[in-house]
């Protein structure tokens, strides 16, 4: 089948889904035109992350300026090279990211995807490797899925030349929700929770991980502390959104 029939194919497929089963936004839930499409009314309550913001951990700066680094990165810098979100995690996306993990509201990967492509278009084109953070077998089974894989997967369908690794990294540790923890609580409860697949090559490979929010980047940390002992050379995050210090 052709590169164009296969697109044709696409689109009546998914004008019979809209036909069939009306699109809603995953934020408000309210009749929207196309899958993955944020109601009007949600969408002016997003903050999109724009330059000039750090290098390396991605937190936006208020002004422009020549510091490369915040002064979070200086004093401790991260253990992965480089992350960027998509939005600031605050009141106006807060919804939307709690009906996706919690709310069963998956379509909202189609909303996610292209944000994610702008935002980390730098990393994305050098990327050999995409994966999900992942979640203990006992959390999956009690949530039923895996937020951080499904946008993992739908974003690697763009990138074919980058090798997509949905169980590239094991949690094998079962670490109580982060929620409600400082970063040293929060570092000290993923410590050693992740292991690198063995049946994947990471030397020598850069590697992108994806989750859908990035608090404080002890989870991340931890991850990129793991697939570098594995022996990958570069190892970069990419979020939905980012949680900001005032």
């Amino acid at each position: 089948m052709s590169a164009i029939l296969k697109k044709q194919v696409s689109r009546l497929g998914n004008q019979a889904i809209n036909f069939l089963l009306p699109p809603l936004c995953p934020a408000t839930g309210e009749p929207v035109d196309s899958l993955g499409m944020i109601d009007s009314s949600y969408w002016q309550n997003l903050n999109f992350i724009h330059a000039p913001y750090c290098n390396r951990c991605g937190t936006p700066y208020p002004f422009a300026t020549d510091d490369l680094q915040c002064g979070a990165c200086i004093d401790h810098p991260p253990i992965f090279d480089k992350a960027r979100a998509a939005l600031i995690y605050d009141d106006g996306c807060r919804n939307l990211i709690l009906r996706f993990k919690h709310g069963d509201q998956t379509h909202a990967v189609k909303s996610f995807v292209p944000w994610l492509r702008l935002s980390g278009a730098e990393m994305l084109e050098s990327t050999d490797i995409i994966l999900p953070v992942p979640l203990h077998p006992l959390r999956l089974i009690k949530r039923r899925f895996n937020q951080a894989e499904l946008i993992a997967r739908e974003l690697s369908r763009y990138y074919p030349d980058a090798d997509y690794y949905p169980d590239g990294l094991k949690r094998i540790k079962a670490t109580s929700s982060q929620g409600h923890k400082n970063a040293k609580e929060r570092n000290k409860n993923v410590s050693k929770a992740f292991a690198a697949n063995p049946h994947y090559i990471y030397e020598r490979k850069k590697v992108l991980l994806i989750d859908d929010v990035f608090t404080t980047g002890a989870t991340l940390n931890e991850c990129a502390k793991t697939l570098y002992s594995a022996g990958a050379s570069e190892v970069n995050c990419l979020t939905v959104a980012k949680a900001i210090k005032n």
